[in-house]
């Protein structure tokens, strides 16, 4: 069974879809790989994105800029990062700068993502 997708959720897919099919494909795959590894995760529209909740706690999320999307980790400053892929110097915080689908490959999204929760 396919999860239902929340309605803010989806009109912000369609926006950037309509705006940026580039963009549209790399939040589809990002998104789909959180589920993929955390299924039951929860989704909603904030800060101007798309972000993940697991047993109500924030764990990552989504954005959608000007010249690439961000998958931010909350607790990213935990994550084991051997190819120094996780940028931000804040006190918790990492994230991965998107700009291709190739990217989600080289960076092993996947690896983080299981970090996250």
């Amino acid at each position: 069974m396919e999860k239902l997708i929340d309605l803010g959720v989806r009109e912000f897919l369609e926006e950037i879809k309509r705006v940026d099919a580039t963009k549209s494909d790399i939040l589809t795959e990002l998104r789909q790989i959180i589920f993929d590894v955390f299924p039951k995760t929860d989704e909603r529209i904030m800060y101007g994105g798309i972000v993940f909740f697991f047993n109500n706690e924030m764990f990552c999320g989504i954005f959608s800029y000007k010249k690439h999307v961000s998958i931010e980790f909350s607790q990213g400053f935990l994550m084991k990062d051997p190819h120094n892929f996780l940028e931000g110097r804040g006190k918790y915080r990492r994230h991965l700068k998107i700009k291709t689908r190739d990217e989600i490959v080289k960076k092993n999204l996947p690896f983080f993502v299981q970090q996250a929760v």
